[in-house]
């Protein structure tokens, strides 16, 4: 059993290491951004309250996305574990995680941090396109699509997100670094954190994530029998 945090700001990977992970873990990779996504794609009423936050590149409310969340964990899959992605987004969603999961006799055994440098994140997610009928990602520079502008897995036509266009990025850059990076402080305190550097490769950043996540495992196992 894993129960796991990633976070990271945006274009720092923790998606696409999460949801390696997930398949790796055979647990599943629960991405609040992609929940939300889905809910403004199909006009539900959470997706009408949160659209206007998401197009400035702004956090949603907490209420919107702990009720989101809270009824996303619930469901039998989670059960057995989960790799958490862009949620916890801020320090008073992790402190109603902690409780939620505490009223439920459990708690997270691991939360893994992504270090990756301003330049590289704008780089990045300026550069990422995405298939919206198969939720694929590709970057132009470092993993292009076979032919331009049409994803390799479903033939569908790829965008650029609206919150991924350049002042849209810096201004999450800057809410992030207001909003979430206390998140680091009050997972340190809690002894939860690991930080591992976002840039030494996708491969080596997972081996490092799944040493982590076998050394938490292993330690969260020892408690129990203690």
């Amino acid at each position: 059993m894993m129960r796991m945090v990633l976070l990271g700001p945006p274009g720092s990977g923790k998606g696409t290491q999460a949801g390696a992970l997930a398949r790796r873990r055979g647990i599943p990779h629960i991405a609040s951004g992609d929940i939300l996504r889905a809910n403004v794609k199909e006009g539900t009423e959470l997706g009408r309250r949160a659209a206007p936050y998401m197009e400035r590149g702004e956090l949603v409310p907490d209420e919107l996305i702990l009720d989101m969340m809270a009824e996303r964990l619930a469901e039998p899959d989670a059960a057995e574990g989960y790799a958490l992605d862009g949620f916890p987004r801020t320090v008073a969603q992790a402190e109603a995680l902690d409780g939620r999961l505490s009223e439920r006799q459990q708690r997270l055994e691991a939360v893994v941090y992504l270090e990756v440098p301003e330049k590289e994140l704008l780089r990045r997610l300026s550069g990422r396109r995405i298939c919206p009928d198969c939720n694929a990602i590709y970057q132009l520079e470092t993993m292009a699509p076979r032919q331009e502008g049409i994803c390799d897995a479903c033939g569908g036509g790829l965008i650029q997100r609206k919150d991924e266009q350049p002042e849209v990025v810096r201004r999450r850059l800057q809410v992030y670094a207001r909003e979430t990076e206390p998140l680091l402080d009050y997972y340190r305190r809690t002894g939860l954190l690991h930080e591992v550097d976002g840039t030494i490769g996708v491969d080596n950043v997972l081996a490092e994530i799944d040493g982590i996540v076998k050394g938490s495992a292993t330690e969260a196992a020892g408690k129990r029998q203690a």
